[in-house]
């Protein structure tokens, strides 16, 4: 059985959750992290020539100069969303809802997965807090808010600090996710593999597995990258993630073409 044919087989089962990544929300027109970096620079008065910063960090003086992170979380709301319409046609959306995971994990602050499960006539229950993982209806796709939502400021992650805590994967969604992430095959999309978060997410868990001396029993887990990379790909694969590529010019075509591959195969099995 090739890579593809496992991936769809615990898809079949519902034995999958998918991670998604900024990846998807550029594809239907979404800023880039670069974009909130120049406008926090202008915010605060930063010439380019003071000094390059992440994201993260500016987010952290932005919070310690303004009181709070709520006014740049008011401007992402607005600028960072799409026409709805955008969504209702965006083929990636619409294949990750027919795939049917029975829990998706979003770094993504916008509410495009959850406008795309509206738009297909899919119920869902969002969790973005602790009080939504108790209140969550188990007979109900869970989309997860492992960052944050935009309806709730404190819920998210994106100053220095707040990574920082994130990565001590002590809060209540870090432990929903190491729950939800042991018996099961996890798929990662529209990320880049440089992205220390999910690097350390993806080392976490096998750690987790080879501390357990149970490795053997692990669950296969994936991720989807448009182009392959040696370097990234060996070090994954020691980790116990299979890599899996489609190589296309666009990412976004990339992704999609992906997507239809594996659904057809979920369906051609079942």
């Amino acid at each position: 059985m090739n890579s593809l044919s496992k991936l769809a087989a615990a898809v079949r089962a519902k034995r999958a959750i998918l991670f998604v990544g900024a990846g998807l929300s550029m594809s239907v027109g979404l800023p880039s992290w670069s974009q909130l970096i120049e406008h926090m620079r202008r915010d605060l008065g930063l010439s380019e020539e003071v000094g390059k910063w992440t994201y993260q960090t500016l987010a952290e003086y932005y919070r310690l100069k303004h009181g709070s992170i709520g006014p740049l979380r008011s401007w992402m709301d607005r600028n960072w969303s799409v026409a709805a319409e955008r969504i209702r046609e965006s083929k990636i959306h619409e294949l990750i809802v027919e795939l049917d995971f029975p829990i998706i994990y979003t770094t993504n602050y916008d509410n495009n997965l959850e406008l795309a499960y509206k738009f297909h006539g899919k119920p869902y229950v969002k969790v973005a807090n602790t009080s939504d993982v108790v209140n969550a209806d188990a007979d109900l796709p869970q989309i997860v808010k492992f960052h944050g939502d935009f309806d709730d400021d404190e819920s998210l992650v994106i100053a220095e600090t707040d990574y920082f805590k994130r990565l001590a994967f002590q809060s209540p969604l870090d432990i929903k996710f190491k729950a939800d992430a042991l018996g099961r095959t996890l798929l990662f999309v529209g990320y880049s593999m440089s992205d220390l978060n999910i690097r350390m997410t993806l080392f976490q868990l096998w750690q987790t597995w080879r501390d357990s001396g149970r490795e053997r029993d692990r669950p296969a887990s994936f991720v989807f990258t448009a182009k392959a990379d040696p370097v990234q790909d060996t070090v994954l694969e020691n980790w116990g993630i299979t890599v899996l590529h489609q190589d296309e010019a666009d990412p976004a075509r990339s992704l999609t073409t992906f997507l239809c591959n594996l659904l057809t195969e979920v369906r051609d099995n079942s």
